[in-house]
């Protein structure tokens, strides 16, 4: 069979997966820069390399592992992507997005967007968990764009909620209860890869934003569209540019995420156990 347009791609790869994990998942989570230990602790995985897969894109950054990890946790079937594309990377939004599209094609009805970020919001400290509530799309461009195949979802698609308020609730209610200190806030994508300047940090405070990152936001477009429910939740690795008096690097970015991964761990996994 030839394999022409979008939807073909993803119903390939997405076959590819039913092959080979047996009980689909019902929910997905994807991992952000140095957050792949929660990949590597799941009892029972099976594991399948993003080049194991139809069309799948492979990250080259650091700290994304690259593979597709379907266990059971708490009872619940779950499929976890330890790794992400990137439009840095030189990947179209239709291959940043695919890994989200394929989880909605297989079933997933919670996807759990994790991502590695700078704090705006001068109330953050390096090390903050915070539970998106909302996004600002300053990417330049959207994954929607393009004829649109209604066997994915309408032509224009409400964003009103982009981010769950059932599972917002949710993991405001699993970090009381486990003392795991939650923050909230707007998280604005760019497109990267350098890091915004104090300008432009100066602005997106401005607009709202409390944090900055190059991800997520098309994918959690990519999820709505497809009628899946969203939660973003963002690790505030660095303060951004400006706020502290001192340059930033990706590996401050690995090594908060690695210090904080016990609460990160914590938070995902009640969340999990409680949908």
């Amino acid at each position: 069979m030839s394999v022409d347009t979008l939807f073909e791609r993803i119903e390939a790869a997405a076959q590819a997966v039913r092959a080979r994990v047996g009980e689909l998942p019902q929910t997905a989570v994807v991992l952000g820069s140095g957050l792949g230990d929660f990949a590597d602790a799941l009892p029972g995985g099976i594991v399948i390399p993003y080049s194991d897969l139809p069309h799948w894109p492979v990250s080259s950054v650091v700290g994304h592992a690259g593979k597709l990890v379907v266990a059971t946790l708490h009872g619940r079937r779950i499929a976890v992507l330890a790794g992400r594309a990137h439009v840095y990377e030189g990947h179209d939004l239709d291959r940043v997005v695919f890994g989200a599209r394929v989880m909605a094609r297989l079933g997933v009805r919670e996807l759990i967007l994790t991502n590695a970020a700078g704090g705006i919001n001068t109330g953050f400290a390096s090390g903050a968990l915070m539970v998106i509530d909302d996004h600002i799309n300053l990417m330049g461009s959207n994954p929607l764009v393009g004829p649109n195949d209604e066997r994915l979802g309408p032509r224009f698609p409400d964003m009103t909620e982009v981010y769950s308020t059932r599972l917002r609730k949710l993991a405001h209610n699993v970090a009381t209860n486990s003392g795991i200190a939650l923050a909230r806030g707007v998280y604005a994508g760019l497109h990267g890869p350098s890091y915004e300047t104090p300008a432009e940090i100066r602005f997106l405070r401005t607009v709202g934003a409390d944090a900055v990152g190059m991800s997520t936001v098309p994918e959690a477009i990519a999820a709505r569209h497809m009628g899946v429910e969203v939660l973003g939740i963002s690790c505030i690795t660095n303060m951004a540019a400006g706020v502290l008096p001192q340059p930033l690097v990706h590996a401050e970015v690995l090594e908060t995420a690695q210090r904080v991964k016990g609460a990160f761990i914590g938070l995902l996994e009640g969340i999990i156990e409680r949908l």
